[in-house]
């Protein structure tokens, strides 16, 4: 825009707006007057076009809080003034600016510093600065808004979640859609859809699809990252004497694991690169021993614990315990 336009044009009265219309109330009326003049809606229509970018001129300065308010006091100030060579007559360019160049001595062809309050450093002209930015839009003009987002949400099992996989979502409109679950998803993550949402009202991006996505827990395997930790019972006689055991996996199969003999409760035993594989990784696959005590004893069982009890050491393993708990 020219530098002449600030006083000439109104961008109140191109909007069809009053000088204290509100925010809202602002964009709803440039969202309706941008969908009836869009280029899109009126191919090869010159006249329709040149609105277009009249009213997203107006807008891309009436919507900016900043913007709005230099252009009022910029309205104010110089309302009927018109820009005259110097020894022209009239109400003159130093005139009209003089407020805002108290600090400077300008010359008649000190255009640059005085338009460069007003556009960052740049120079005369709209767009190249502050006032009047361009804020995208069709051919730079104007500020359409971005599509509203659509949020779901689907519930996966842990298996599904650990390996990855393409699902089938509902959409707003009832059509169905895919979404590629990544390996390794985690509980209460989201997955993005780019432009997959509503679309704009009035020709900027559409919004996105956002998944949230829910893991079920699982009734063995539990997750540390791309680690899956899973609970191994061994019996008495196996943690004492040692034993070779078979452990699950995620991927339904089965490891061998050693355990050595004296092996107490807790400790874990790590399988490399049987955990969650993603592009980012793999995890382990993390056992941990749990000795399990019996429930029942037939009398034969009970009659060699309690020999055993009998020839077991008298020495008490709290004994380290509670010395430290009096330190």
């Amino acid at each position: 825009m020219a530098s002449q336009d600030w006083f000439d044009k109104d961008f109140y009265k191109v909007l069809g707006v009053d000088k204290g219309v509100s925010e809202a109330e602002l964009k709803k009326t440039y969202r309706k007057l941008a969908r009836t003049y869009h280029p899109d809606s009126n191919p090869g229509d010159a006249a329709a076009e040149a609105k277009f970018k009249e009213i997203s001129e107006a807008y891309s300065v009436l919507s900016d809080a900043e913007q709005r308010k230099e252009y009022d006091e910029l309205r104010a100030m110089g309302s009927g003034a018109r820009f005259t060579a110097p020894g022209g007559g009239g109400g003159g360019f130093d005139d009209v600016f003089s407020r805002f160049t108290q600090q400077r001595t300008s010359t008649p062809g000190d255009f640059d510093d005085i338009f460069s309050m007003f556009s960052g450093g740049g120079g005369p002209g709209f767009g190249s600065g502050r006032f009047g930015q361009s804020t995208g839009g069709y051919r730079g003009f104007g500020g359409p808004s971005r599509g509203a987002d659509v949020r779901a949400r689907t519930t996966l099992d842990f298996t599904t979640a650990a390996r990855g996989e393409t699902i089938t979502l509902q959409g707003e409109d009832g059509r169905p859609f895919k979404v590629k679950v990544p390996a390794g998803v985690a509980d209460g993550q989201k997955i993005r859809l780019r432009g997959r949402g509503r679309p704009s009202p009035d020709g900027g991006e559409n919004g996105d699809v956002v998944v949230e996505v829910a893991v079920r827990p699982h009734p063995v395997f539990t997750r540390e990252g791309l680690n899956v930790r899973v609970t191994v019972p061994v019996t008495f006689t196996e943690a004492v004497f040692g034993a070779t055991i078979e452990v699950p996996t995620l991927g339904g199969e089965t490891v061998k694991l050693r355990v050595a003999p004296g092996t107490p409760s807790g400790r874990v035993l790590r399988v490399k690169g049987r955990g969650i594989v993603t592009s980012k990784g793999t995890g382990d696959l993390l056992a941990e021993v749990q000795v399990a005590v019996p429930a029942h004893l037939d009398e034969r069982a009970r009659e060699a614990l309690e020999a055993y009890r009998e020839a077991e050491s008298r020495e008490n393993p709290r004994a380290d315990m509670m010395a430290k708990a009096q330190q």
